[in-house]
Parts: C-alpha cells; structure tokens; sequence
C-alpha cells in the first residue's frame, strides 16, 4: 500500500521528493512507522532551513531574482518603469478584451471602470505611445509588476502572481525574430537556467494570437514571446516593429529550484503565510 492522502499532503507540504512520495508498504502499520520518521527528520530539515535563512537575514528568493534580472536589462540598455497596479477598462478593451473574451472572467473589478491588471501590457502600451514620440529608437524598457487573475490554485497557477515584460519598439523589420531570442537567452542566463535545454514551442494566446513560448528543461512555461506590427496595435497608433516577451518570475524560482534539485511548487516561491525561504512553517 501507499501513503494516505493526508499523509501524502503533508510529506509534499515538508518537501519529500518524489522517491519518498511513491514508497509502497505492506501495510498500514508499516506506513504508520515510516510516515512518522520520515515526517520527523523533514521537520527537523525545516527548521533547520528557517533558522539559517533568519541568521544570515535571508531574503526572498523572487526578491533577489528581481534584482539580478532588473541589473542585467539595464546593463543591456533597458530602461525600467513602474505602472499603476491598476487598470482602466479602455486600456483592456484596446487589448481586445470586451465583454466577450475569454480572459473576462478572471479579470478582478474594483469599480465599473478600474481593474487590478491581469497583464502588464495595457500600461507599457500606453507608456509606449508618448515614447515613441519623443525618445530615439529602438526604445527598450521593462517592468516587473504585480498581476492578478481569477484562477484555480495549484502548484503552477495562482491568483496573484509577477511578470517580468520586456519591450523594445523601433526595431529593423528583419531583426525581431533573432532580438526575440537573444532577449530571452538574456533573461534566461540572468536567472542562472541553461537556455541551451530551454526550448521553443508555438502556442495559441488569448490576447496575442499565436506566441512563441520558453519552455524549462523540467516542461515550465517560462515566458511567451510576440512581435508587432500586430493587429492590437491599431487602437494605440503603434506602426513600427516590436518585439515583447513576458517571464513568469515565480515560474523562473521553480525552475531554479528544480535545477537544483529542490522540491518546487508555486507556495515555495510566493508570497506566502506558509512557507520561509521554500520551508513549511507550520511544523513542531
């Protein structure tokens, strides 16, 4: 026999590997011993763990994550911006999403007029439009920000979560798809992940159409990719070539994780009442 599904819970909650998660028994007694010793050394690593990470006054690791990829964008020449954490229902309608799309349902309200952003996007749009006015091209810039949507919680997908967009308008018509490739092999390598493993794949988006996805070594989708002249455009006045990519940064902390060979679900790399530094907190 396997371990219970409470038993498997709180293993996967202290970090048990899937070795130890798929260990079978003969039977209940067996189960019994061997949960209460291994759920007692995985303790005893947790506690471990918090104590040396407030000794050495840790800090998040999507915190330094942030810093590492925020000083790599700006050794490139990109500037970094900081938006509203809200957004306006104009700005969503110009990225297509009316009453009728997709995405609607899982956008959070606040008041007839005003969301909080489930994308960085609509700002940086907006931002771009006085930019290209006055600034020389190609113009470079970047935020990492907080988004939220209405989704179901997993170990991959939560409600509130932080993107790393990265955008560069007045480019060469020819040169997007090689700037595309080297922006993500920037941000990859900024976060310590061997972007030769990654791979590209193709994939439908709700807002962009088709995008080209960054997928880790260990199947994460770490960023979607896109490049203009595109059809959402048009509302904003935009003509020129672009390239735009997105990063999932608590995406990027798990594949850290699994790189490291570390136990990664999206809890250990959140903002979380749960978890220090990737260490359970509820534990004797």
């Amino acid at each position: 026999m396997n371990w219970t599904a409470e038993q498997s819970r709180r293993l996967a909650e202290l970090g048990a590997g899937a070795e130890e998660l798929a260990l079978e028994f003969a039977d209940g007694r067996a189960a019994n011993a061997a949960f209460q010793k291994l759920e007692k050394r995985l303790n005893r690593i947790a506690a471990e763990g918090i104590r040396r990470h407030l000794a050495e006054a840790g800090r998040p690791e999507g915190t330094e994550l942030r810093e590492g990829l925020s000083r790599a964008l700006r050794g490139a020449g990109f500037t970094e911006v900081r938006t509203p954490l809200t957004v306006t229902r104009n700005l969503l309608e110009r990225m297509g999403l009316d009453g009728d799309h997709a995405l609607q349902s899982q956008i959070f309200w606040l008041d007839r007029n005003r969301a909080v952003r489930p994308m960085l996007a609509p700002n940086l749009y907006y931002l771009m439009v006085d930019l290209l006015r006055v600034a020389p091209r190609p113009v470079s810039i970047f935020e990492i920000g907080t988004c939220m949507r209405r989704e179901s919680h997993g170990e991959r997908h939560g409600e509130e979560f932080t993107m790393l967009n990265v955008v560069e308008m007045g480019l060469p018509l020819e040169s997007r798809q090689g700037r595309v490739l080297e922006l993500a092999r920037l941000v990859i390598d900024a976060a310590g992940l061997p972007f030769a493993e990654c791979r590209l794949e193709a994939e439908e988006s709700a807002v962009y159409a088709e995008t080209l996805d960054v997928v880790s070594p260990g199947g994460l989708e770490l960023a979607s990719t896109a490049m203009g002249p595109h059809p959402l455009d048009a509302p904003w006045k935009i003509d020129v070539p672009w390239v735009g990519l997105g990063f999932g940064i608590e995406r990027l902390a798990m594949a850290r994780r699994i790189a490291r060979g570390e136990t990664a679900n999206l809890a250990r790399v959140s903002g979380s009442l749960s978890y220090l530094a990737g260490f359970r907190l509820n534990i004797p």
